[in-house]
């Protein structure tokens, strides 16, 4: 009689363990459905705003693709998911590398928090849409990951509110931390990618990961009109 209580007992415990295992799972389900793409919206929702105001201006339809954390550290999924919760200011603009399936928000600053929920301009670089090298960083085991298969010649789009600076790939190097030449004017506008390397380094990294991109002939094209189609599925 004992015996059967006892299991009777751990049943009903294996019982409700389950169903808040569960709960868990379909809330943090929900989360990533609902909030992981707050700022990407906002962004959207601001480029819709302006062309209200200038309907001569076309503005990009609003993507409806969420994050995919396929290349991400589990550590750098939480963080990200936390942030939303936590800070929900508008991007300055959005980095998008069509080639690597790139499309993350950019933020003003490098900050644990900024860098948690999408890339950061560093500061004491060129501001989004002035001419000058812009400095971006991003998490090498987050947004940035795809950088490791980036080539000379690949396009980075940087889409404000109005119009997109497209710039091309130049230059890759790796440097030490304390290279900060990295960072200092080119001969044109210019854009500058900062991650950490080696990309699958446990723990902190001893090297930066740079990409150089050039201003294309054409400096700002208005954003397309069309939908972009991505396919999340091979970040």
């Amino acid at each position: 009689m004992v015996r059967n209580k006892t299991t009777r007992l751990c049943e009903q415990c294996l019982l409700v363990t389950g169903v808040v295992l569960l709960t868990i799972y379909v809330s943090a389900l929900l989360h990533k459905t609902i909030l992981s793409h707050i700022a990407l919206w906002q962004f959207d929702e601001t480029q819709r705003a302006t062309a209200q105001k200038d309907p001569s201006t076309p503005v990009q339809s609003k993507d409806e693709e969420g994050v995919d954390f396929t290349l991400w550290a589990e550590k750098r999924i939480q963080a990200y998911k936390g942030s939303l919760l936590s800070k929900t200011d508008p991007p300055l603009a959005v980095l998008e590398i069509t080639r690597l399936q790139i499309r993350v928000p950019v933020f003003d600053g490098t900050d644990d928090l900024t860098l948690n929920r999408g890339v950061g301009r560093i500061i004491g670089t060129a501001r989004v849409g002035e001419p000058g090298n812009i400095g971006i960083a991003g998490h090498r085991d987050g947004f940035f990951r795809g950088l490791k298969d980036i080539s000379v010649g690949d396009k980075v789009e940087l889409i404000m509110t109005t119009t997109k600076a497209v710039y091309v790939v130049d230059q890759i190097e790796i440097v030490s931390p304390a290279d900060i030449q990295v960072l200092q004017p080119r001969r044109g506008p210019s854009i500058t990618l900062v991650t950490c390397y080696p990309f699958y380094f446990v723990g902190d990294a001893p090297k930066r990961f740079i990409v150089h991109a050039s201003l294309a002939p054409v400096r700002h094209t208005p954003v397309s009109v069309a939908r972009r189609s991505h396919d999340w599925t091979a970040l």
